[in-house]
């Protein structure tokens, strides 16, 4: 692994003023919103997998994965502070196919067994 020694920039610090949610934002929430099922989502650390379908070899996976957490925290109630583990992948699918197939679980790595001797 490449370490490189400096401090990563938050997302909330690229941009000067304020932002002000689109309309595809808005339509793509409300849509989002209807279409994720009840689920409990664990307490404390956790572990986010997300898989992403898109019909264009050039998209960036990484710049789906804001505005989809987000409705993640709207929905199930949680603060993305705890995702530790983020697993992601992109699939080329042909167009009208594109899909966001995930899973949250409690984040097990970051958690020291007990000792029991």
């Amino acid at each position: 692994m490449i370490n490189l020694d400096i401090k990563p920039l938050s997302a909330n610090d690229m941009y000067l003023g304020r932002k002000v949610k689109s309309y595809k934002y808005k339509t793509f929430e409300r849509k989002l919103l209807t279409l994720l099922p009840e689920q409990e989502v664990p307490e404390g650390e956790l572990q986010l997998t997300i898989e992403v379908g898109l019909s264009s070899k050039l998209a960036d996976v990484d710049n789906v994965l804001k505005p989809f957490i987000d409705c993640l925290q709207l929905k199930y109630g949680f603060n993305d502070k705890w995702i530790y583990n983020l697993l992601v992948s992109k699939r080329i699918v042909p167009k009208g196919e594109e899909y966001i197939n995930f899973k949250i679980e409690e984040y097990e790595d970051g958690k020291d067994e007990e000792d029991t001797g």
